[in-house]
């Protein structure tokens, strides 16, 4: 083995996103990271980030949207926050029927936990 992380979780890492487990086989993608933010609030621009690693994927057609759940992490049983985005977003998104602006905010207004 070369220790080469590929795929989704190599793309999230390689955007700065720490994963802790991530399954990408049934009809939710479930992720959990550990936040280098680990202060009361869930970090806004580190859930961009997540966001911005399906966004691309989505973009050059690699990936189904599919809804995301995320769990922030403080430490391995310490949950800031959790998250979602549902895949008609990114599909919506992707056709520029979401801007930035709105697709952050519908995002954002998910947060639970650590706002």
């Amino acid at each position: 083995m070369n220790g080469v992380i590929t795929g989704v979780e190599g793309e999230l890492r390689s955007n700065g996103i720490s994963v802790e487990s991530l399954d990408t086989e049934g009809e939710t993608v479930e992720l959990a990271y550990l936040t280098a933010f680990p202060g009361e609030s869930v970090n806004h621009l580190e859930v961009g980030r997540a966001l911005r690693t399906f966004v691309e994927r989505v973009t050059a057609d690699e990936w189904e949207p599919k809804r995301v759940e995320a769990t922030v992490l403080r430490a391995n049983d310490d949950v800031q926050g959790t998250w979602h985005a549902e895949a008609e977003w990114f599909r919506e998104y992707d056709r520029y029927e979401l801007s930035d602006e709105d697709f952050s905010e519908l995002v954002l207004d998910t947060l639970e936990g650590g706002e």
